[in-house]
């Protein structure tokens, strides 16, 4: 199944000259800057944690490590755009010096904090909003060049969960992705990573209809990212929470990978990394 999905997709992101190879799929570690993050474990106070963190996510076999000063958790406290551009640059700074080879991607949604990360090493825009929050921001990555995540959301943080009304919810998603990655390109932005936005704008079980669906996002051929990591959609219906959801976030991982997912955004990525290697594995 997976190897049909990805016949016509996008294989290779140009990280400034570095081509990164997604045929076969690669895992995105979560490192949190933020106090507020919705999985306690996942909180980095301070940069040495971070780098500690850092060493373990590459140990493991993370390809990207995704660094966050925002929490996108539903009710999260509001961040100045100076105040998460301090915290993301000191990161980046710090793990570059540290590891030179890491590829680092930023979670934001602020055209300012993506400019000044990418001005001080980073490679990747990972923006949940998909420019909704900042119309500076399609302007900003085209004139760095750089890859960018473009996630499908309705609203903010802050009222997404109250948007979760949709008349054909794929459609419509398809629809929203259609309208950027047509803008995107004809700015000359060649490397798009699409997201479906697992938990955002979505109930329960829409999130599920959403995986059961997802392969109609192929008409694009660009590659998809998921995250499933130890959100609600997986405690809420199993019991517990973010802390007893490692066990579904594996599953949900090897489904979407069995769909074409090409990068698992996670906190545990030892985990993800052996579900890949498993697909793999039966795929030869």
């Amino acid at each position: 199944m997976a190897k049909d999905t990805f016949l016509n997709r996008k294989h290779t992101l140009n990280l400034q000259g570095k081509l990164i190879d997604l045929s076969v799929p690669r895992v995105m570690g979560i490192l949190n800057l933020t106090t507020d993050s919705f999985y306690s474990d996942s909180r980095n106070s301070s940069v040495t944690e971070a780098l500690q963190k850092t060493e373990k996510m590459l140990a493991e076999g993370a390809t990207f490590i995704d660094i966050g000063a925002y929490s996108s958790r539903p009710g999260a406290a509001d961040v100045s755009p100076d105040e998460e551009s301090d915290k993301v640059v000191a990161a980046v700074e710090a793990i570059l010096k540290a590891f030179p080879e890491a590829l680092i991607s930023i979670d934001t949604f602020r055209a300012q904090v993506a400019r000044e990360a990418v001005n001080a090493g980073a490679h990747i825009i990972n923006d949940i909003a998909g420019g909704n929050m900042d119309e500076a921001m399609f302007d900003t990555v085209a004139a760095l060049n750089v890859p960018y995540i473009m996630m499908h959301m309705k609203g903010t943080p802050q009222t997404m969960q109250q948007q979760t009304h949709y008349e054909d919810m794929m459609p419509e998603i398809v629809d929203y992705f259609a309208r950027k990655v047509n803008w995107l390109q004809k700015m000359g932005l060649k490397d798009l990573i699409l997201d479906p936005g697992f938990g955002f704008a979505k109930t329960l079980d829409q999130n599920y209809v959403l995986l059961q669906q997802m392969q109609q996002l192929d008409i694009f051929e660009l590659p998809i990212l998921v995250g499933f990591s130890r959100k609600s959609m997986i405690y809420k219906f199993l019991g517990g929470g973010p802390e007893n959801a490692l066990n579904g976030t594996t599953t949900l991982n090897t489904i979407a990978l069995l769909k074409g997912a090409g990068i698992l955004r996670v906190h545990d990525v030892k985990a993800a990394a052996e579900s890949i290697a498993l697909v793999q594995k039966m795929n030869q």
